[in-house]
């Protein structure tokens, strides 16, 4: 197969224990030449030990890895032609920027002047020019980050894998960072895989988002998808927050479903997800889409709450509602603006979800 339009890489149910724990179990996953996904999920999910198994550290007890559909399972970390970065960098401190980037490229006998070449288009790429012959210690942590990505890269590795390598950054220069990851990602046309636990992260960079609980892959899609359309509670609780409310079916209607929350309180949901003969249904509603407004509202699903409690997060406010049938919902509103009023803690409010904006995670 054609590595630029097909697969880069090819998991087939691989597992990996250490002992009694399974730390991988029975992952199978494909990732796309030029892809650039991100293995997401709690500590201890699996999503590092998956990275050491793609890397070559550690070996499967069953299954099988292939890379550009040769198979590389019991193949050494210096027999695949991928590339790590660690989330400490792992710089030489006696070596100078252009001789750490280099470093790899003298292991591989490259010819002086092609080095030389590649050297300087790195030291360009990642904005170093000028720091060529600082030492490690003399850098920032971005400059140093820099520096690791450099070297990985400029061995022109199939594939490069990055294990949480921004987490010692604080948290504008990683913002920064991360934008310029995947610039840098889709510039080379490389394949990324980006071991993360936070969420955030991984929807800013990823084409694509392995969800990882128990050593299982629990959901992969897009960021819209994994974000926007959970299908488990897990993945619905995990990636962002989540309002999960258990309801009981009490009546259908075409494509709608009539619903009653433990307190009394009514909503109507879209049925599609909805096996046949189900009773019962938990529904994810991200705060951010529930609507609020101090006018009456005369939509589906409207009720009348009261701000129980308003939290300031700059930009926003994470308000808790308490509606008169006594159940609590997050919500976020933009804070106050020439344009608009805000809301505040003991205001009586209606309250509107759209039926798109509810989604079943599990139904019996």
């Amino acid at each position: 197969m054609n590595e630029a339009k097909g697969t880069m890489v090819e998991l087939r149910g691989v597992t990996k224990r250490f002992g009694s724990c399974t730390a991988v179990d029975d992952v199978s996953l494909v990732i796309h030449a030029g892809e650039f996904i991100t293995l997401l999920g709690p500590s201890g999910c699996g999503k590092t030990t998956l990275l050491r198994l793609l890397a070559g550290f550690e070996t499967p007890d069953t299954g099988s890895i292939l890379l550009a559909d040769e198979e590389v399972t019991h193949l050494p970390p210096y027999r695949r032609n991928v590339n790590q970065v660690f989330q400490s960098y792992a710089l030489f401190p006696h070596l100078n920027v252009r001789d750490n980037i280099g470093f790899g490229l003298r292991m591989q006998r490259v010819p002086e002047a092609d080095a030389g070449e590649r050297i300087r288009e790195m030291i360009e790429l990642v904005a170093l020019t000028g720091l060529e012959n600082r030492l490690p210690h003399q850098l920032s942590g971005g400059q140093r980050q820099r520096v690791a990505l450099a070297r990985a890269v400029v061995c022109r590795p199939k594939v490069l894998l990055l294990d949480e390598p921004l987490s010692a950054l604080d948290a504008k220069l990683r913002h920064a960072m991360q934008l310029e990851l995947k610039r840098l990602q889709r510039h080379l046309g490389l394949t990324f895989v980006f071991v993360t636990h936070d969420q955030d992260e991984a929807l800013t960079m990823s084409d694509r988002i392995a969800l990882m609980n128990g050593g299982r892959i629990e959901q992969l899609g897009d960021t819209f998808e994994i974000y926007h359309k959970p299908r488990t509670a897990f993945a619905a609780d995990f990636i962002g927050q989540a309002n999960l409310l258990n309801v009981e079916i009490v009546g259908r209607n075409g494509t709608t479903a009539h619903v009653r929350l433990p307190d009394g309180l009514e909503i109507t949901i879209n049925s599609a997800e909805l096996p046949a003969g189900a009773r019962t249904a938990l529904v994810s509603i991200r705060p951010e889409k529930v609507y609020i407004s101090k006018r009456k509202l005369t939509a589906t699903n409207v009720f009348v709450a009261r701000i129980d409690e308003e939290i300031f997060q700059g930009a926003m406010d994470q308000l808790v509602l308490v509606s008169e049938n006594g159940t609590r919902l997050n919500a976020l509103a933009a804070n106050e603006s020439a344009m608009q009023k805000a809301f505040h803690e003991g205001d009586r409010v209606y309250c509107g979800l759209h039926l798109d904006d509810i989604v079943i995670v599990q139904a019996e």
